[in-house]
């Protein structure tokens, strides 16, 4: 299951109230939307769906800057299939952590907060006024954020817990795929960017002052990824300063020499540049020819948890899909649907903890025509 991510921007996007419709001159206050899914006493709107629609294509233009728009159309209608299914699987997992009473607030906070920072925003107030002058409630911001750290910690507890990879796995895809880590000579690099530009020359020694301070709590052992999403003015704050593999020729000159002399977690002093001061980190260095199995151990862990993950994920998501009441209306597409047990369009009666049927949570059918607001039911 795809992740969003993105998070200011996105998340805003995501939240965005399509135009409603109205039921005449005579009921100006009724908002009324089309019911396409239940998930136990839950429900998914048609609205939800086309958001998560132009979420996929906002994603699908900045994954593939270069793409034509029929390449990003493409590419979008051979993903929008498991829109609905992604909506549903996402629902579950929230109610699942609240079964759970798993919570996440603190990291809702330290979430806001990397958000102001990322986007130089001065405080958490002014955070907020930004949010609500886009359009977007705060509180409906806030709860997105929430949902998706609540469904990370279920997937990380019920699921990525699970997922063990051993030595002897490692060996054998190192020894099956060998020929994929015969490199040229290549450094990963992270940086940190205090940057000067636009600033008048009286704000330099304070800016300087700033990037030294930053490469002295590298070396007393800070960690370079979490000061760089904190502290770095550069677009790959975000990705913890992540810049990419660089082969030899790859660089500009001044930098290259300084960053292949270095080996791994080693980084570089304080570099001016025309934009601002630069450190950069070297977190793996690999030598020409075939890299030995230790140096690549973390990439073949990565590629086989994440080759485990997403069966795994499948295989839980029916376990929970199982235990619960999921109904679609016709004319809707659930691409993971499983077997269950015909459930009686009904009226909309108030929830019932303590009523179960076949050990499913309760929950009234969709109705035939279209409902209220998801908050108003």
């Amino acid at each position: 299951m795809k992740m969003r991510k993105h998070w200011l921007f996105c998340c805003a996007c995501a939240l965005i109230v399509l135009p409603a419709l109205r039921l005449g001159a005579q009921s100006t206050d009724v908002i009324i939307e089309e019911v396409v899914a239940r998930v136990n006493n839950e429900i998914i709107t048609r609205g939800d769906v086309q958001r998560a629609r132009a979420q996929l294509q906002s994603e699908v233009q900045q994954d593939c800057p270069a793409c034509t728009p029929q390449q990003v159309n493409d590419r979008v209608a051979a993903q929008e299939k498991d829109l609905l299914r992604d909506l549903i699987d996402n629902a579950l997992l929230v109610q699942r952590a609240k079964d759970m009473d798993v919570s996440v607030e603190t990291e809702v906070v330290k979430r806001l907060d990397e958000i102001r920072i990322q986007n130089k925003i001065p405080s958490m107030e002014e955070l907020e006024k930004q949010i609500e002058q886009s359009g977007v409630s705060y509180e409906d911001f806030k709860s997105n954020i929430r949902n998706q750290l609540l469904q990370q910690e279920v997937i990380r507890r019920e699921v990525g817990g699970r997922v063990i990879i051993d030595h002897a796995e490692v060996q054998k895809y190192y020894e099956e795929h060998k020929a994929e880590f015969v490199r040229p000579e290549q450094v990963v690099l992270r940086e940190i960017l205090v940057s000067t530009d636009g600033k008048p020359d009286s704000d330099l020694p304070a800016l300087r002052k700033k990037a030294d301070d930053l490469v002295q709590r590298v070396k007393n052992g800070d960690d370079f990824g979490e000061l760089a999403k904190r502290f770095s003015d550069g677009s790959t704050a975000k990705q913890g300063g992540g810049l990419g593999t660089f082969q030899r020729g790859q660089l500009a000159p001044t930098f290259e020499d300084l960053v292949f002399k270095l080996q791994r977690n080693q980084f570089t002093d304080v570099l001016p540049t025309k934009t601002g001061f630069l450190i950069l980190q070297v977190q793996e260095h690999y030598a020409a020819g075939q890299q030995p199995q230790e140096k690549v151990e973390n990439e073949i862990n990565d590629r086989l948890y994440s080759a485990k993950l997403r069966p795994a994920m499948r295989d839980y998501l029916e376990t929970l899909r199982e235990d619960s009441y999921v109904e679609v209306k016709p004319g809707y597409t659930d691409t993971a649907a499983v077997p269950s047990s015909t459930i009686e369009e009904v009226p909309a009666t108030p929830d019932d903890g303590d009523k179960k049927k076949k050990n499913k949570k309760n929950a009234p059918a969709i109705p035939s025509a279209s409902a209220g607001t998801k908050n108003g039911g």
